[in-house]
Formats: structure tokens, C-alpha cells, sequence
């Protein structure tokens, strides 16, 4: 394996940061997950103006143009002789600083691709569905720490886990600081009900997830009838269909909240539908990965 730090490549046992690296002392920086499929690099060009937005929403100047860092990204998937079923973390953090909080001691953030293969469900689940609990742990507040930043401070995220993993179920379902449906620890969510495909707004604080986006783009194309709107945990217990969306996890069935069956406890049509839609369309769309 061949990780790219700051223009050079490194094994992954020589691959290191400095201990003073705001990144790792503080969470302070953010990161982009991306996937690849059949010799490309699924959204690309989205998932580094997101990661942009959140650098620029952190006051960091990435040291380098989106142009370059598009490149740099498909160079270490070439370098690693990554082309299907491959996934990219790309990170940017604030850099070596000191020990204290001020930003402006860092000198230069720091770039960090690492690109390796991933399966972050057993495949089971994706033909039998998932079960998965709701969760005391509350979304950070936008006015905080706002969801839509992908920074590396994932704390919030990994509290839920934990009360996920507690309850012996892979994934949680977190609501905002009224009760309103959220997002996952991990992933967007998604419901059916009477043929209608909802999904929580992006001002309950989720992250605008580009796999989320890219399913309503879908369910638009196939004349589902598609929209946001506001959801309580009684639309998950009542719902017809559920699945879950996210760049690691793609799009993952789920047939119990809370021990609550889901529809009649099997993967639903439309989910069905929208799961083969979503595999033929990153197959065909992407950039491309130079040989």
C-alpha cells in the first residue's frame, strides 16, 4: 500500500504524522470518504468541493487547488492499483502546531491519502437487512458543531455507536436536540411509506450526504415520488420500507428499528429497485482512474 502525505508516497508502516499535529491532538481538520468502481472515482469533483466547503468553514486553506487535488486523489488509486470495489480517505488536517488550540501557530495543513479496499457491512445484510435502534446520544447542534462539516472529530458519532454496539445492532438511528429524526452514526437514512420515498431535511442536522443525493436524483428519474420532510420515531416504527445511504455503506436495507418490524420484515421492493439502479449507475459514472 502507497499513501500520499504532502506531495510524496509511503508505505503504510513508514506513513506517519508528527504528534503535534493539530489533526491529532484536536480533530481539527476534516476528510471526504469516496469510493471506487470499475476504473473510477465515483463524484469526485462533489466530494472535493464538499471537502473544500468544510475546510473553508474550519477558516483552512487547503494547500493546494481542487484541480490538484482531484489529480493527486487519482494518482494514489493508480498507484495502488486500485479500479473496482476500492475506497479513498482523503484527510486534510491542520498541521504541526502546539500544544495549544490557536490555529494560526499551525504552519501548513497536511494532506493525507490513503486509498485500500473496504466492506463495512457483511454482504448478509445487504440481502436480509439490518436491524438497528434509536439512540439517546443527540446530534451535535449546527450552531456547535455543524453536522455538514466532515471534520475529524467523529465523537459524537462513535458516543452513538457505542450505545449501538451495546445494543448488539451495527448501526443507530440519532435524533436532533427536539426529537426530530437525524441521521446515523455513520449514514443517511431513508423511508417508505404508501409508495412515498422521505428523507429527514438537511436542517435537522445531517450531513448532506452525496449517496443520499444521488438516490434522490434516482427515485426522480424512476417517477418516485421523492421528497424531505420532518420525521419522529413513529415514521420509522410505522414505515413500509427503510434503508440507510452513505459513501462506505452504499445503500443497506433495514428491517427492524427497535424491535419494530419494518414492512413485513423482508427488503422491500422499492428498496430492491433502487439498490440494482444505484450498482449500474456508479459502474458507468465517474472519473477515470489513469492506467
Amino acid at each position: 500500500m502507497k499513501i500520499f502525505i504532502d506531495g510524496a508516497y509511503y508505505t503504510k508502516e513508514t506513513a506517519k504524522i508528527s504528534v503535534f499535529d493539530h489533526g491529532f491532538l484536536y480533530g481539527d481538520g476534516v476528510f471526504e470518504g469516496i469510493r471506487v468502481y470499475n476504473g473510477k472515482i465515483f463524484k469526485l469533483e462533489e466530494h472535493i468541493n464538499r471537502l473544500y466547503d468544510s475546510a473553508k468553514a474550519i477558516w483552512m486553506t487547503i494547500p493546494a487547488t481542487k484541480k490538484e487535488m482531484m489529480d493527486y486523489t487519482l494518482n494514489t488509486c493508480k498507484e495502488n492499483n486500485l479500479y473496482d470495489n476500492g475506497y479513498i480517505r482523503l484527510i486534510v488536517s491542520r498541521g504541526i502546531g502546539d500544544l495549544g488550540l490557536d490555529p494560526r501557530k499551525c504552519a501548513k495543513p497536511s494532506i493525507v491519502i490513503i486509498a485500500a479496499s473496504l466492506a463495512l457491512y457483511p454482504a448478509e445484510f445487504y440481502e436480509k437487512g439490518l436491524e438497528i435502534v434509536t439512540v439517546p446520544t443527540r446530534r451535535n447542534l449546527p450552531e456547535a458543531s455543524n453536522p455538514n462539516i466532515k471534520s475529524l472529530n467523529y465523537l459524537n458519532n462513535i458516543l452513538a455507536k457505542i450505545e449501538a454496539i451495546n445494543a448488539g445492532v451495527e448501526e443507530a438511528v440519532m435524533m436532533n436536540q427536539e426529537g426530530y429524526i437525524s441521521e446515523c452514526t455513520g449514514d443517511n437514512l431513508f423511508i417508505v411509506k404508501n409508495n412515498k420515498l422521505m428523507t429527514p431535511p438537511v436542517y435537522m442536522g445531517i450531513l448532506n450526504g452525496i449517496t443520499r443525493n444521488t438516490i434522490l436524483d434516482l427515485a426522480k428519474q424512476m417517477q418516485i415520488d421523492a421528497f424531505e420532510a420532518v420525521m419522529t420515531r413513529y415514521d420509522l416504527y410505522t414505515a413500509d420500507e427503510m434503508f440507510l445511504t452513505g459513501t462506505g455503506a452504499e445503500l443497506i436495507p433495514v428491517i427492524q428499528i427497535d424491535k419494530r418490524t419494518i414492512g413485513d420484515g423482508k427488503v422491500g421492493s422499492m428498496t430492491q429497485e433502487l439498490i440494482k439502479s444505484f450498482r449500474n449507475y456508479v459502474k458507468n459514472n465517474g472519473a477515470v482512474i489513469p492506467l
